[in-house]
C-alpha cells in the first residue's frame, strides 16, 4: 500500500502525477495482489460516489 501511494504522489506523467495530495481513507487486507486488484476494479466499476462514501464509512 506505501509503494502504491508513494507513486500516486511522485512527480511523474500521467493522472495521478501532477498533484501530491493523495491520501488512505479505506483499505482491505487481501492475501494477493490479484485479489486485491480484482476488488478495486469492483470498487472503480461502481461508478457511484453514494455508494462508495458508504463503503469508507463502514
Amino acid at each position: 500500500m506505501t509503494e502504491r501511494l508513494r507513486k500516486h504522489n511522485s512527480n511523474h506523467k500521467g493522472f495521478t502525477g501532477g498533484l501530491a495530495d493523495w491520501e488512505v481513507v479505506y483499505y482491505e487486507k487481501h492475501i494477493n495482489k490479484t485479489s486485491a486488484y480484482q476488488r478495486e476494479r469492483v470498487v472503480k466499476s461502481w461508478k457511484s460516489r453514494k455508494k462508495i462514501e458508504e463503503l469508507i464509512s463502514n
